[in-house]
């Protein structure tokens, strides 16, 4: 029994810190979109980052890809629908509805996922939610509210909503349905192979609108340091961090696993301490103490 619960912790705790890698990387990838919504189209740098990340991807799993193609053919529409919510539709919605609202609101509304996630997974695969869970969502929930409104009420109350936000909101949706479907992965096909398959039908889903874009003027980005932003986005916070996000649902389910979208407000606190000279306030220590205790909760 001793080395049986010491080989679980090893196949555990991996996941674990993947899906907190995912967070980080996530995180960064808001913060990136934001800042070079003037250099590039939301529909063009969303094509993009995930063209680059399925040449990336492809050396790494176009065996498994050819192996298993019979199964993936008679699984397209999950393929299809994968490709549509998590890959083209998300992104693209938060990629606009930041240019419409601002971080505040689109990180406060991103904060609601992992309840979609629980009542999606709840009304479509009628998975159940232990109480430690409910316990580990709210706490996690109110720890990433704390950081998001540095510990201010009277921050929440003085939100305005606008269509950027209710963008953001079907985003969160959307996101919630893609996890959900992940579930439904055909077992012989790996984690990683269903990711490039359904990037693939993504980026095919993708194409109708970069034409469009680039019918307004708006094909290509503005500059080398868009290029390398999309470059970034393309290789660590879609390549890399959905894979990584596909092996944690399929370890641990979609409700486990979305309570690590808390981390990523606490980590975008640690990188505005760390990178912009913020100074380090009760608010996050206390936002921090909430997040990592409802996401050990509901991970247990």
């Amino acid at each position: 029994m001793e080395i049986a619960v010491r080989n679980v912790r090893l196949t555990i705790e991996p996941v674990y810190a993947a899906l907190a890698l995912t967070a980080l990387l996530w995180s960064s990838n808001f913060v990136i979109g934001r800042a070079v919504r003037d250099d590039v189209a939301p529909a063009t740098l969303n094509t993009l980052r995930w063209a680059i990340a399925l040449a990336v991807l492809l050396p790494f799993t176009a065996r498994d890809l050819l192996a298993h193609r019979a199964v993936l053919a008679r699984r397209w529409k999950l393929v299809a629908l994968l490709g549509l919510t998590g890959i083209a539709a998300f992104q693209t919605l938060c990629y606009v509805a930041v240019t419409m609202t601002t971080a505040l609101n689109a990180i406060l509304l991103l904060s609601l996922t992992p309840l979609a996630i629980v009542v999606v997974a709840w009304a479509g695969l009628g998975e159940r939610v232990t109480r430690r869970q409910c316990v580990g969502l709210a706490t996690s929930l109110a720890g990433a509210i704390v950081l998001v409104l540095h510990g201010e009420l009277a921050t929440l109350l003085g939100l305005r909503f606008n269509a950027g936000d209710l963008l953001m909101l079907l985003g969160v949706v959307l996101w919630a349905v893609y996890s959900v479907l992940l579930r439904r992965r055909p077992p012989e096909v790996p984690p990683l192979a269903l990711h490039t398959a359904s990037v693939t039908a993504g980026t095919l889903w993708m194409l109708p609108a970069f034409a469009w874009q680039a019918g307004q003027g708006a094909a290509l980005p503005a500059g080398a340091g868009a290029w390398l932003a999309v470059g970034f986005i393309a290789v660590f916070s879609s390549a890399l961090a959905h894979a990584l996000w596909v092996r944690g649902v399929a370890a641990i389910g979609p409700n486990r696993a979305g309570v690590f979208i808390h981390l990523m407000p606490l980590f975008g606190a640690v990188l505005a301490i760390t990178f912009l000279g913020e100074a380090l306030g009760a608010f996050h220590v206390a936002g921090a103490a909430l997040v990592l205790l409802g996401v050990v909760l509901a991970s247990r």
